[in-house]
């Protein structure tokens, strides 16, 4: 018994190690992120570049994962708040069958959010992304503002002042989902 404990154990650590060294770098704080994040449920390519002057809020997430599900109406609600003009979020699938993705969706048609599949996880490598949720907040000029792994209520507020640092003085003073 001890002997598959510790076979296991070093099965553990071997796949650990791989997978730190296949992933990517995260980005950090001040750094460019990778640009291409894979296509929307429609097939068009998602690109960050393609928001600049926006913030970009990038979280990535999966259908099994209990904090993303909480995590993604917020979001939600922030896109639907703030507006498209200001903000984009985008929900990065992680490795997850196509049905389960797309089941997801269906079950959650109300979530304002722009949807990307990346069944095979380049998006994730990219971003040195190995657990989910992790969420990279970009600033207007294209820039990683702010980066956060997992997910907790307690969280949400100084998160919320993060990104209410981020948007322009005009759309902090006009009423909500004006």
């Amino acid at each position: 018994m001890a002997s598959m404990i510790q076979r296991c154990l070093v099965a553990c650590l071997l796949w650990a190690a791989v997978s730190s060294a296949v992933a990517g770098t995260s980005p950090t704080p001040g750094q460019i992120p990778p640009d291409d994040l894979g296509k929307n449920r429609s097939g068009a390519p998602v690109q960050v570049s393609q928001h600049r002057g926006k913030v970009v809020i990038v979280t990535f997430w999966a259908s099994w994962c209990g904090p993303c599900r909480r995590e993604l109406p917020i979001l939600s609600h922030m896109q639907k708040t703030v507006g498209r003009d200001h903000m984009e979020v985008i929900a990065v699938n992680l490795r997850e069958p196509r049905e389960d993705y797309l089941g997801f969706i269906r079950a959650n048609r109300g979530l304002d959010l722009t949807y990307v599949h990346d069944a095979r996880g380049v998006a994730a490598e990219n971003y040195g992304v190995q657990a989910v949720p992790n969420m990279f907040v970009i600033d207007q000029e294209g820039n990683v503002a702010f980066v956060h792994r997992g997910y907790s209520a307690e969280m949400v507020e100084g998160f919320v002042q993060e990104i209410l640092g981020l948007l322009p003085d005009d759309v902090l003073a006009r009423p909500a989902g004006a």
